[in-house]
């Protein structure tokens, strides 16, 4: 589904991604893990369109997209979501995710005046897919609460039903367990494996918490230095001695 070929990202004389090379398969959940500074969110930086790299090339879908923009990236259902949500602080949790859609019939001014009859049915099918979405995520409590007031859970998931108003078919979660309490960490979970099981997502997930990488991820592959050093099942990466030896003495699960 997703293949990185030879990646490098350059600033100056510094390598932050370094001839890294990886594929991903449509169904899978593959997690990224690596110490800070390995060069994963470059990586999803560079797998989003957020900059070009230096050099190398990504294929997605078969197609070679190393020279899309993010938003053509976006319709093609490669979406991502970041450590820090990115949410509309000022709009509510529902408007939040009723504004994702793209092309919209009320996105113009003119329509609003000669379509209102299509733009009224348009809004009311995207507020049922936006319920819908709530009531998956158990969030329709605060359906109506100002995004930036939710807790940091919260707003995760709220991240997550922003990638289900889509049409996403590979999803970038950059540590989506951070700033997250445990009772909505096993609910996050949860939702990621229902939508990776049950709907067809793809994701790959960068995170340190590696209870959550082992409950859902299938392979892992660990970077270092803005390469990758192995890849494979959980227990084979925790196990490997070039991974102990990239943490510096970082706690990576039981090891």
């Amino acid at each position: 589904m997703l293949e990185v070929d030879q990646l490098v990202m350059s600033y100056g004389g510094f390598r932050a991604v370094d001839n890294c090379s990886l594929s991903v398969t449509e169904g899978s959940i593959t997690g990224l893990i690596g110490p800070n500074g390995a060069g994963k969110t470059t990586l999803f930086n560079l797998v989003a369109g957020a900059f070009p790299p230096s050099s190398g090339r990504i294929r997605y879908l078969g197609e070679d997209i190393t020279g899309l923009s993010t938003d053509r990236r976006f319709h093609l259902g490669l979406v991502r979501t970041f450590q820090i949500p990115h949410e509309f602080h000022r709009l509510t949790v529902m408007e939040n995710l009723m504004m994702v859609p793209p092309h919209q019939a009320g996105e113009t001014l003119l329509a609003n005046w000669l379509t209102f009859g299509k733009v009224r049915r348009n809004e009311e099918e995207v507020r049922q897919r936006a319920e819908e979405t709530l009531a998956f995520l158990e969030l329709e409590h605060v359906a109506e609460e100002r995004a930036g007031n939710l807790s940091g859970g919260q707003k995760k998931l709220l991240e997550l039903g922003r990638t289900m108003m889509t049409d996403a078919r590979l999803v970038l979660l950059d540590e989506p367990a951070a700033g997250v309490n445990r009772t909505l960490l096993r609910k996050l979970e949860e939702k990621i494996a229902i939508l990776n099981k049950e709907r067809g997502y793809t994701f790959i997930l960068i995170e340190h918490d590696m209870e959550m990488i082992e409950k859902l991820c299938h392979p892992v592959i660990c970077m270092a230095e803005g390469r990758v050093l192995i890849e494979g099942d959980f227990a084979t990466v925790r196990a490997d001695e070039r991974v102990l030896e990239a943490y510096l003495g970082e706690t990576v699960g039981a090891a």
